[in-house]
């Protein structure tokens, strides 16, 4: 069993090459990327699919705790990085992972009360409306989930999204096996279906065109247990369509340090639940922080569960701007800051180790998941 120094080297793949500080442009960091891959796969029982939809999870464990808690051994990473996978048949498998580091890599209180609304002071959330905006990227990337979460493209035929809105931690939720992914599409008011659009034709409303899913992965680190508790540093899951969507998506990263990101803020659209048919837009600063775990105050609603949080950063190696995910937003916490209740939405960061893994189920070759 591999001991303490190795699960630190594995953390510390995440170490970065920041630019320097006369550099103006915030510039997303080289990460050297740990490698994950499949080691043996075993059939599981089909599941039952009788647990009820959570549009969010709520955990007591604030920042103070999470960073308190223990370091994790090398066995137990890897327990939480193996996987389920379900399958639209129903059949599930089970894959366990070995994780290794390649030397060339290179370059409130918990009786208190909570409301639904998760709303800090004034309402920030902005509803996107008219198809130039909600057809146009990044926008175009948030897509509906038929258990009421929201979504993100992240590549061809996948959608990544948190690991609660299909499984509560136990079983899987009711309509995980016929799980559809909604993509908006103008909804012409003559009922044509033509590219040449009068004035007449114009969009009066958006409507959700449906693809199915073909399979979905989700972490053992959520399936182990209690989403009340570490658990939540695993919220996340990846979606494979039947077939491709046609649409651009946002590429995944790794998540910096939030002193880091431009501004300090972080981004996201979702499906609140409170505004039916929208997508919400959003943005806010990172309050806090732990190794998997971003903290923030952005407004939002059940629903909203499983969006895409992102940031806009210069790439030096492409000489240009590009948004990247760097996280899924997960859902609502009330933490005990010093005997006083004090509530945060959190998100659930893409670590350099849940890159390598989500990565590599997009992808199917490590090869092509070595900088984050």
């Amino acid at each position: 069993m591999a001991g303490l120094s190795t699960l630190i080297l594995l953390l510390c793949a995440a170490k970065d090459v920041m630019p320097s500080s006369s550099h103006w442009k915030p510039t997303w960091p080289s990460y050297r990327v740990p490698v994950i891959l499949p080691q043996s796969t075993l059939n599981l029982d089909k599941p039952q699919f009788d647990a009820e939809a959570r549009l969010e999870v709520v955990s007591p464990c604030g920042p103070t705790c999470h960073k308190s808690s223990p370091l994790p051994t090398y066995e137990e990473v890897k327990n939480y990085l193996s996987y389920e996978t379900l399958y639209a048949n129903g059949s599930l498998t089970e894959t366990e992972v070995g994780i290794y580091i390649l030397s060339n890599s290179g370059d409130g209180s918990r009786g208190k009360s909570r409301t639904k609304r998760q709303i800090y002071g004034y309402d920030s959330r902005f509803s996107i409306f008219g198809k130039d905006f909600l057809l146009n990227y990044p926008f175009s990337t948030s897509v509906k989930l038929s258990t009421g979460c929201t979504g993100t493209l992240v590549a061809e035929k996948h959608v990544l999204t948190a690991a609660h809105c299909i499984h509560d931690g136990k079983s899987y939720v009711k309509g995980a096996q016929k799980l559809r992914v909604g993509f908006l599409k103008p909804k012409l008011k003559d009922g044509s279906k033509g590219a040449n659009i009068t004035n007449s034709a114009m969009p009066e409303k958006m409507k959700f065109q449906w693809i199915r899913v073909k399979r979905t992965h989700v972490p053992k680190g959520w399936i182990k247990g209690n989403a009340n508790d570490i658990g939540m540093d695993y919220d996340y899951a990846l979606l494979e369509l039947k077939k491709p969507h046609k649409r651009k998506f946002m590429k995944i990263g790794v998540s910096p340090p939030a002193r880091h990101l431009p501004g300090g803020r972080i981004h996201f659209s979702g499906y609140d639940n409170d505004r039916p048919g929208n997508l919400v837009y959003r943005f806010c600063d990172v309050k806090d922080e732990t190794y998997d775990l971003l903290y923030q105050q952005c407004d939002a609603q059940p629903g909203a569960s499983g969006s895409g949080v992102y940031v806009r950063m210069w790439k030096r190696q492409n000489h240009k701007w590009e948004r990247k995910i760097i996280g899924i937003f997960s859902g609502h916490q009330w933490v005990d800051m010093n005997g006083t209740p004090q509530d945060f939405n959190v998100a659930v960061r893409i670590t350099p180790l849940k890159y390598a893994q989500i990565c590599y189920w997009i992808k199917g070759n490590y090869l092509d998941c070595r900088e984050g």
